[in-house]
């Protein structure tokens, strides 16, 4: 921890101005237009994946809120049947074989 501190103190020395090696022009060793071109295209189709994939999941969440409304509107209507009555689902003569 005290070598964390004083290196911290320390006044830093000046870094020499940068410059690039001989024989290189700037334009050897920066990305370009190309770069340019191909990151774009890479941002372009992030973002259209990632708007796709939250389309996905909001129809599939929609779909689930559908289902268990179904589901409870069901369960209401056979707890709301009186006693003596049947649902017409139950009485149809399935025995429960899910051959529908």
């Amino acid at each position: 921890m005290h070598h964390l501190l004083i290196a911290l103190a320390a006044t830093p020395s000046p870094s020499p101005t940068p410059s690039l090696r001989p024989g290189l022009a700037e334009d050897q060793v920066t990305p370009g237009t190309w770069g340019f071109i191909l990151t774009a295209f890479i941002v372009v189709l992030t973002t259209f994946l990632i708007v796709d994939m939250v389309r996905r999941i909001r129809r599939v969440r929609y779909r689930a809120q559908v289902e268990e409304a179904r589901l409870a509107a069901e369960a209401g209507d056979a707890a709301g049947a009186a006693p003596g009555e049947s649902n017409a689902e139950e009485s149809d003569g399935d025995t429960g074989t899910g051959a529908r």
